[in-house]
């Protein structure tokens, strides 16, 4: 017993100084439009999918509201800018993550998440995982998730008569990523979130340092997706400017070409991960799941 007693501090110094060898990274999750933190078919269903398989992992479902109905509700209608600031304080106040932790946003979740990333550095965002994100914007909106048929007409007329008025920009979500390529003045000019974490308007160094801080940044797009216009912005690309049928990679794109991210150094780096996968929009399997994302969580 004596000669147990005295190996216990030389084991607790040995384990200090290595490490916890087995510890588990974060992860934090972001949901998409019309979704909420703990709906059980999707964002609950996919944090007890992720804490099955791996073991002892914390789970973050971000939550914009003090319930599920207002985390909805913001979905739609909160300033991006302020949900950003509201999750940079939730995560910098969680004891869990200030060691780091792995962020995976669904849909509008991750250029959200992608603004979290490059505006708030502290506690550090490890991997970026971006499934179904519309990193360019989107120029369309041919359906949206949610009971509500009306509620859908009524963004669809709003955006169409003046995404880039003040009054839209700071109250209408998805006008705040609402990217025409045939007006790329008034949107370079207007829009109060994806023109800014896009470097429309000049460089932010800091946003650029902090995103190349990434181990992986990786881009999920849905090969059938019906809702996402165009869907190759999931992997950055967009509409070539002045028109909208023909539609470049991120390779192709000036925000590549003069990496005003970062992202063609990290590209070289092999920091950035395009992921293909059969389906429509946030449609996947769970097999799917397990081989090309977990991988990236453990």
């Amino acid at each position: 017993m004596a000669a147990l007693m005295a190996a216990v501090p030389l084991l607790a110094l040995l384990a200090l100084y290595l490490g916890p060898a087995a510890a588990t990274t974060p992860l934090v999750i972001w949901h998409g439009m019309g979704d909420s933190c703990c709906n059980p078919v999707s964002m609950g269903y996919i944090q007890k999918l992720v804490e099955k398989k791996i073991p002892g992992i914390y789970v973050l479902s971000l939550k914009i509201g003090s319930n599920m109905i207002q985390d909805v509700e913001n979905s739609f209608f909160m300033n991006v800018n302020d949900q950003v600031r509201e999750v940079c304080s939730q995560l910098a106040k969680d004891p869990h993550l200030q060691g780091g932790y792995n962020a995976m946003g669904f849909s509008q979740g991750g250029q959200f998440l992608r603004a979290v990333a490059q505006r708030c550095p502290v506690p550090p965002m490890l991997n970026l995982i971006s499934i179904g994100g519309q990193h360019q914007g989107v120029y369309g909106f041919p359906r949206c998730p949610g009971e509500s048929s009306h509620l859908c007409d009524w963004i669809r007329k709003t955006l169409d008569l003046g995404a880039y008025t003040k009054a839209v920009q700071e109250h209408l979500v998805q006008a705040e990523y609402w990217h025409d390529p045939l007006k790329e003045e008034d949107y370079r000019k207007n829009s109060i979130f994806l023109a800014d974490i896009n470097q429309e308007r000049g460089i932010n160094e800091t946003y650029k340092k902090n995103l190349m801080a990434l181990k992986k940044f990786v881009m999920v797009k849905f090969l059938n997706d019906t809702m996402v216009d165009p869907p190759i912005s999931e992997w950055f690309g967009f509409y070539k400017s002045g028109q909208a049928k023909e539609t470049i990679p991120l390779q192709e794109t000036s925000l590549y070409k003069e990496d005003r991210l970062g992202l063609q150094e990290m590209d070289k780096a092999g920091k950035l991960v395009f992921l293909g996968v059969k389906g429509d929009h946030l449609h996947f399997s769970e097999e799917w799941f397990d081989s090309s994302i977990l991988p990236f969580l453990q």
